[in-house]
């Protein structure tokens, strides 16, 4: 249990370390490319985050338990949604200012997280219905790279865009390997315990893998740069809905219990439904909303609880 204990801590900090360093190196990133730092953090960030999530899913449906990833990259989108948010809001002290008008115009943010619950209602996923959820992933994304684009002063220096990739990854891999081992020292120390399975999904592997955006975002809002942190996690929730599951449907089409779609997925529609409505009422996101969004996430937590336990 010491040694599992010693893990986690390290590991945790781990995390916190890659964290500090993506946020500054992303910043440096998108004025070496001339790109717009919320692409950057919709974008690249984002595609690192998800690793997590896609590592267990892939994972899970190879073990012939695809349900178990499903449920816990829906659980995470959830978390990403409501939880990550509120503590961002409380972490903040103050209400989150949505400058950027790429983030406030993404209206339509609900409806690419309707589609692969529309595929899902029968209860499986094919390689058509992969194929479909990458492409339309892939076409949300060109839309935030086009309509993101901003002059930029280049930095100029070949060195400097070098250096700065070089950390920008090494902080990834801190990123990515502190989760993996705080999810998996978490999960010994749990079932040491004998803390039921149903709390290990959702409070220790769920919240586990949605580490890397939640340290990336609560270092971008310590900065002020609360734009980098609501994109990091828009990003992420949307990359998880459409290109986790579609490239997992497409190597290996699975079937589910249907309840995901009904219970998880219907929750992380509502959430998005929820979140976006926020944003695009004041521009910012209040303390008010915070909780809201924090009581949302305990609502579906005892829905899971309900439903497991029938």
């Amino acid at each position: 249990m010491l040694a599992n204990l010693l893990i986690f801590v390290s590991a945790l900090t781990l995390v916190i370390q890659g964290a500090t360093l993506a946020t500054s190196y992303s910043v440096r990133l998108s004025k070496n490319f001339r790109l717009s730092k919320h692409v950057v953090s919709f974008i690249v960030v984002t595609f690192v985050a998800i690793l997590p999530e896609a590592v267990i899913v892939i994972n899970s449906a190879l073990k012939g338990v695809p349900e178990f990833g499903l449920g816990t990259l829906f659980g995470s989108n959830i978390a990403d949604l409501t939880l990550v948010f509120a503590i961002l809001i409380f972490f903040a002290g103050r209400n989150l200012k949505i400058k950027s008008e790429l983030l406030r115009d993404v209206k339509l943010y609900p409806l690419f997280l309707l589609l692969p619950l529309l595929f899902g209602l029968n209860g499986n996923y094919t390689r058509l219905e992969g194929v479909i959820l990458i492409i339309v992933g892939l076409i949300f994304y060109y839309f935030i790279f086009k309509n993101g684009a901003e002059k930029i002063e280049d930095l100029g220096e070949r060195e400097a865009k070098l250096k700065n990739i070089a950390f920008f990854l090494l902080s990834m891999v801190l990123l990515f390997t502190g989760s993996h081992f705080v999810v998996v020292s978490a999960v010994n120390l749990a079932n040491f315990l004998q803390i039921p399975a149903i709390l290990i999904g959702i409070f220790i592997v769920g919240l586990g893998t949605i580490l890397p955006e939640l340290f990336y975002s609560l270092k971008s809002v310590q900065k002020k740069d609360d734009d980098l942190a609501v994109g990091n996690l828009l990003g992420t929730v949307l990359a998880n809905a459409t290109i986790v599951v579609g490239v997992l449907a497409v190597l290996h089409p699975f079937s589910f219990p249907s309840k995901i779609i009904y219970v998880t997925g219907a929750f992380m529609l509502a959430a998005s439904v929820f979140l976006m409505s926020f944003m695009h009422s004041g521009k910012i996101l209040t303390k008010r909303e915070g909780f809201i969004l924090l009581g949302f996430w305990i609502l579906y937590v005892l829905a899971e609880f309900f439903v497991n336990s029938i």
